[in-house]
């Protein structure tokens, strides 16, 4: 449901407009160096403001409850909490009973029977991937010596980014994205087929992510229009490096000790200023909706550091395996 992972455990708590957001994650190793600065890079990186980006802009400041003692973690779950600050509930009473297209208005209402929080999406909210950013900065600490690398490739369909966004803007609409993330530095042998391949774990984690309506590994999509000829990847040392990465880094589930790359689409923001038709959960009836507040134009220009995030919270939990595999492999010779 809320929780992720089979050793270093990642659960996700809190509303758009409650008191707060946050995470915790259990199973860390202890002695890993960490404090709140370290959080701050990666949160200033999903922050909103900017064009293109929302107007609500969150401290955002970690606070630290447990699991870290003398700037160390002492092996205890960690809980991180982000409190909300910049929060204007009101905006939504007007959409108590008008259920926004493309939001996830409408299924909670009816999944909670009406008992749902509805202000700014509540638990549904990309709010709170602020707490998935926060498990990603002690996950990448795990993950040393592996690199992270996120970066939007196209906007509105196209890698001219200003103009799509500035015309949706314009238009009180919004537009969609893709964004490519690399994982450098991976060791062969990661991976737990068939259940738990690494594409089958990233996909999972990274479809948990509001608005992710896609992703593709390497070649992706395209291999279905290549020959094997093309497609495979010759190998050309003992490590597993490879002359192309069409297989994005993994092969049979498990990576093979090259990058694994991989993309993902983001769906435009649901919440827009251009008036759409919806139905009153109240009275039964169609209804003109257009929403006000503060929302992204383009969602997917804050998804680099949450895909990094996410990564290396699935990479994290499949090296731990490894290492608690490879000790009782040991103690059995």
């Amino acid at each position: 449901m809320n929780t992720f992972g089979r050793i270093f455990k990642v659960s996700i708590f809190g509303e758009s407009h409650g008191k707060a957001v946050g995470v915790l994650v259990d199973g860390c190793p202890a002695g890993i160096e960490l404090n709140e600065k370290d959080f701050s890079d990666d949160l200033k990186r999903r922050k909103g403001g900017g064009y293109g980006k929302t107007e609500r802009i969150e401290e955002d400041r970690p606070i630290i409850l447990s699991g870290v003692f003398n700037g160390r973690t002492t092996g205890a779950p960690i809980m991180v909490i982000f409190e909300n600050k910049n929060v204007r509930p009101a905006d939504y009473e007007a959409l108590k009973n008008l259920p926004r297209p493309g939001h996830a208005d409408f299924v909670a209402f009816k999944k909670y029977g009406g008992f749902n929080d509805y202000r700014g999406g509540g638990h549904f909210s990309g709010r709170l991937t602020v707490g998935l950013v926060g498990a990603g900065v002690i996950a990448k600490k795990v993950t040393t010596p592996l690199r992270y690398r996120a970066e939007v490739m196209e906007v509105g369909g196209s890698s001219e980014m200003g103009k799509p966004i500035r015309e949706a803007k314009q238009n009180g609409d919004s537009v969609g994205g893709i964004v490519e993330c690399v994982i450098e530095n991976v060791p062969a042998g990661l991976g737990e087929p068939f259940f738990d391949s690494v594409e089958s774990l990233l996909s999972h984690i990274v479809f948990s992510i509001p608005g992710i309506k896609g992703i593709e590994f390497g070649a992706g999509f395209m291999a279905a229009r290549m020959r094997g000829s093309e497609y495979n990847d010759e190998i050309i040392d003992i490590a597993g490096r490879t002359a192309t990465n069409n297989a994005g880094g993994i092969n049979g589930g498990i990576t093979n000790g090259n990058s694994v790359v991989f993309r993902v689409a983001v769906r435009p923001t649901a919440s827009i200023l251009k008036k759409q038709k919806t139905i009153n959960l109240e009275t039964g009836k169609e209804e003109e909706i257009s929403v006000k507040g503060r929302h992204d134009v383009c969602i997917a220009l804050r998804f680099p550091v949450i895909l990094e995030a996410v990564s290396a919270i699935v990479f994290a939990d499949l090296m731990l395996i490894e290492q608690r595999v490879a000790r009782v492999f040991r103690k059995g010779v």
